[in-house]
């Protein structure tokens, strides 16, 4: 049977592709609330998502954290279904839930047996509009958060160098806050810090509703409109836009912290989806580092056993740019200064050589294959769905495709050129201190 897997599997390769083979059924109500429906019948499951435009680049600078702890507190009942009564009936019912924000969003979402889809718009459409947020309950919440930040971030050396180097990227886009917040902005937040932000932001004029599965899209949008359609808007939001000045030189953070092993993360700024330049930049990070067989790791760990991992990474899926990041941890002995010099080098060849047709093939071939592979997940299609709709709208789903098949290398080459430079780019250092054990008298 294997062989068969990797003939269908490089026939996917080499056909063409639709993201959005299926039909994409789209409903805005007259509250503003955008519908996306898309009937998937291989197996009796749907899921329901519910995404907010809200995320920590709308939260005021003292507040950092809001949008994060919200998503907490959206758990902790309404005046209809009690504190912890939401996912308890999820599981109940043989489903699943849970949230997640980043910095440009909130999501929500169920996975449920098809059959059982209506509790969601009925649970999710209760919580947009009557969410009960107690000054007890907000006091708790902000301890777990504050729990999670420690250990998360503050206890992990390389979380907490990821969070210094990308702070000290950004001058003044709001991108240089982390997600979760800075612990002194958590601390800050009160109840009605957080009332205030639900009722700005938890709208249906600033939502998008994404329905997957086996469902008729003619039957649950009358379930969606009776359940939503009556809830009003909400009141003029202030549009958050992110100008940050060019940066005119190299930055660099120092930390030193109790660690293993030296680490080293370097960012460069670079645009977002959907710029010309990001596919190229999307394969380049591939070529990079798209395996045991991609140049970094080639060159620092195999063959100098300079570095125990290197890598590079970019995602272009934010509304404004972000950045293009390097890391790498030094091997035991080994001196942080020659994993930056080497991570140099094969930057400058990059530069100076184009990579090779076969190098820029099976990155194009990694990318179009993992969204192929996606689309047997509802929830990883629902959540294409909702990405693309953030940035931009779900339309641009096959945009992307059409735009990584036609990068080429003189294309990976010249955005090289253009982004990776020493005047762009932001250098973060982890410096090992001795872990100080005190002796017991």
């Amino acid at each position: 049977m294997g062989y068969i897997k990797i003939f269908f599997f490089l026939v996917f390769l080499i056909m063409p592709f639709s993201i959005h083979a299926a039909e994409v059924k789209e409903y805005i109500l007259e509250n503003g609330l955008k519908i996306l429906i898309i009937e998937e019948h291989k197996a009796p499951v749907a899921t329901f998502q519910v995404w907010y435009r809200v995320g920590s680049r709308d939260e005021p600078a003292s507040k950092s954290g809001l949008s994060h702890l919200l998503e907490h507190m959206m758990f902790k009942g309404t005046p209809k279904y009690g504190s912890k009564v939401f996912s308890r009936i999820i599981q109940k019912n043989g489903g699943i839930d849970n949230a997640y924000t980043t910095k440009d969003y909130t999501v929500y979402f169920e996975l449920f047996s098809s059959d059982r889809i209506n509790l969601s718009i009925d649970l999710e459409a209760d919580r947009m509009q009557n969410l009960m947020i107690e000054s007890k309950e907000t006091i708790s919440e902000r301890s777990v958060v504050m729990e999670e930040r420690r250990m998360r971030y503050e206890d992990d050396p390389q979380n907490s160098l990821f969070e210094e180097v990308v702070a000290a990227s950004f001058m003044v886009c709001p991108y240089r806050r982390p997600v979760i917040g800075w612990m002194s902005g958590i601390r800050s937040i009160e109840r009605d810090d957080l009332y205030k932000y639900y009722k700005t932001y938890y709208s249906p004029d600033n939502a998008v509703i994404v329905i997957v599965g086996d469902v008729n899209a003619d039957e649950i949008i009358e379930d969606v409109k009776n359940s939503f359609g009556n809830i009003p808007q909400g009141p003029q939001r202030e549009n958050i836009v992110c100008m940050e000045p060019e940066q005119m030189g190299e930055r660099r953070v120092i930390l030193k912290r109790e660690a293993e092993l030296p680490y080293i993360l370097i960012s460069y700024h670079a645009p977002g989806f959907p710029d010309e330049d990001s596919y190229s930049l999307d394969v380049l990070s591939l070529v990079l580092s798209g395996g045991k067989s991609a140049r970094l790791y080639k060159s620092l760990v195999y063959e100098k056993k300079i570095a125990l991992g290197a890598s590079a990474s970019y995602s272009g899926f934010n509304k404004d740019h972000y950045l293009f990041f390097f890391s790498a941890t030094a091997s035991p002995g080994a001196d942080i200064k020659s994993v930056e010099d080497s991570l140099y080098t094969e930057i400058e060849k990059i530069k100076k050589e184009l990579p090779s047709k076969r190098e820029i093939q099976k990155a194009k071939n990694q990318i179009e294959s993992s969204f192929i592979m996606e689309q047997d997940s509802i929830y990883v299609q629902a959540m294409n769905y909702g990405v693309f709709e953030m940035i931009g709208g779900w339309r641009l789903l096959d945009r992307y495709l059409e735009g990584i098949r036609k990068v080429t290398p003189e294309d990976v080459t010249r955005v090289a050129k253009k982004y990776l430079t020493e005047k762009n780019r932001t250098v973060g250092i982890l410096i090992p201190e001795k872990i100080q054990i005190q002796n017991e008298k």
